[in-house]
């Protein structure tokens, strides 16, 4: 069976993403988009809620499920049984990131390989972060990510209007 693992913080999952994960389905039996808990990143979606986001935007997708890990992406892909992790490019910048962590991977796990997909041109600009900027300032986000998540995302990002403005 082929396996593979799409990770990435998913905080929240976007138009692009998914994108990535529509296409790399098919190159795969399985394919488990895993959230991986990066303490070097403060998600501002509760894990529950990323991985709930997740399964609603994937739910159309026989052969995509979801999980979560914490540690090192190559321990997971060994007890996973993945050989392949799906990485998504925007730009250079990714690229040179990528290349890097995948040569890293190999490193501690010479098994795993790494398959880049190029992010399809209307999708090059999109970014968690900035989805949750633009939407914690009112704009609106049904573009940027799944019409099943748009509301729920929007209104989590919104500031609190029960708070007294800074002074």
């Amino acid at each position: 069976m082929r396996l593979a693992i799409f990770p990435g913080s998913f905080d929240p999952i976007t138009n692009g993403h998914l994108d990535i994960i529509r296409r790399a389905a098919p190159l795969f039996d399985q394919l488990t988009v895993v959230v991986l808990v990066n303490p070097d990143k403060r998600a501002v979606f509760p894990l529950e809620r990323r991985l709930a986001f997740i399964r609603e935007t994937v739910a159309n997708l026989s052969n995509v499920n979801t999980a979560h890990f914490e540690g090192l992406l190559a321990d997971y892909a060994r007890a996973s049984g993945a050989r392949v992790v799906v990485r998504g490019l925007r730009t250079e910048a990714d690229f040179l990131y990528e290349f890097q962590m995948a040569q890293i991977n190999r490193q501690f796990n010479p098994a795993m390989e790494t398959l880049c997909l190029m992010t399809a041109p209307q999708h090059a600009f999109i970014s968690s972060g900035m989805v949750r900027q633009i939407a914690a300032l009112g704009g609106d986000i049904a573009a940027l990510v799944p019409p099943a998540i748009a509301a729920d995302v929007a209104a989590l990002c919104r500031p609190r209007t029960d708070q007294a403005p800074n002074e």
